[in-house]
């Protein structure tokens, strides 16, 4: 059997020509002339796919994708060994050449080819938002019934700045591009639901609460039809404070601790500890603040009874001997709380 376009009879044929007219034509590898990536100019992710990467590649990287994307080898390489480079790069554009090595018909060759990498800057759907102020939730912190303490407003704000660093990892939207300073309380706008509700739970575990979500539609897309809505969460700090007498279930209670979930207290008549679930918030009443609890002078005691001074007329006062208080003395100072013309004595 003969080549029929060298007419050699003791080469390798590949069909009806010989090995060398084969792989004289042969192409192993098609790449365009120009390819074009477009990266967002402020945080370099990457268009691929119609898709737009939330990770941060550099420009050389994002250049040798897109190499690697474009190329195509054929099928009847096998073996084969890629190697790229960046020749040159003026301006936005790089200068590229593509090497492979592979075997073809049991024969090893090489083929190279140059082309050009544009890159195209333009701004993704993301940093777009943020350049736009763009939020999906509000969280209202706010107190039940009273002011918020400047030191509570102060704490509230580092918790805000420390989630929202925190979720900034994983969540490009974790910003907060307005706090807006009413007399009720802060609203904080942040850029994402979901890292909104991180923001939300943070300052529940900080200052316990409950957290209440209302959703309000601000527009409709007109492409579906469908609502757009935003997210605003109540995060709704207890009305008491450490140190406060409330009343839950007729019981007068000292608070103790307030955490996410429940409110640990001490029962000022017999000193037993209770834990109320902070989702019966509604049902405590505050009945004194710490800053109303006074301080008297024990003038007498017995085993089972101690004698103090009211503070208000200064009459003598016989009151139960409290454990806690067995190693007090006369003259000792010790703190009280008068409710209802009656006077507990509390730590």
């Amino acid at each position: 059997m003969f080549c029929v376009e060298c007419g050699s009879t003791d080469k390798k044929m590949v069909g009806n020509i010989c090995i060398d007219c084969f792989l004289k034509d042969f192409q192993m590898i098609e790449l365009p002339e120009r390819i074009e990536v477009q990266i967002c100019s402020h945080c370099n992710s990457k268009l691929e796919e119609g898709k737009w990467s939330e990770e941060f590649i550099p420009e050389e990287e994002i250049i040798y994708r897109a190499l690697e994307r474009n190329i195509k080898i054929s099928d009847e390489v096998s073996n084969e060994i890629i190697n790229l480079e960046i020749d040159q790069m003026k301006g936005t554009i790089a200068s590229c050449y593509v090497e492979v090595v592979g075997e073809v018909e049991g024969t090893q060759i090489e083929e190279t080819q140059e082309t050009e990498v544009k890159i195209l800057k333009t701004v993704c759907p993301t940093c777009s938002k943020l350049q736009a102020g763009y939020y999906e939730a509000v969280i209202q912190f706010r107190a039940d019934s009273r002011d918020i303490k400047k030191e509570e407003y102060e704490k509230a704000d580092e918790v805000v700045e420390r989630t929202l660093i925190k979720q900034s990892k994983k969540d490009k939207l974790a910003y907060c591009p307005q706090i807006a300073k009413l007399k009720e309380g802060y609203d904080y706008y942040i850029g994402s639901l979901k890292t909104g509700r991180k923001v939300a739970e943070a300052l529940k575990d900080e200052f316990g609460g409950t957290i209440k979500e209302s959703p309000r539609l601000i527009s409709e897309d007109k492409s579906t039809g469908k609502g757009l809505y935003r997210i605003w969460i109540s995060v709704r700090i207890p009305e008491f404070e450490l140190g406060d007498i409330i009343r839950y279930e007729n019981k007068l209670l000292q608070v103790n601790d307030i955490d996410k979930n429940r409110v640990t207290c001490t029962d000022i008549k017999d000193s037993k500890k209770h834990s109320i679930p902070l989702k019966h918030m509604e049902e405590i009443e505050l009945v004194k603040k710490q800053e109303e609890i006074e301080t008297t002078t024990i003038i007498s005691k017995s085993p089972k009874t101690i004698q103090i001074l009211d503070p208000v007329d200064y009459s003598a006062v016989d009151l139960e001997m409290k454990e806690e208080l067995s190693d007090c003395e006369i003259g000792d100072e010790i703190r009280l709380i008068k409710i209802d013309d009656y006077i507990y004595l509390v730590n």
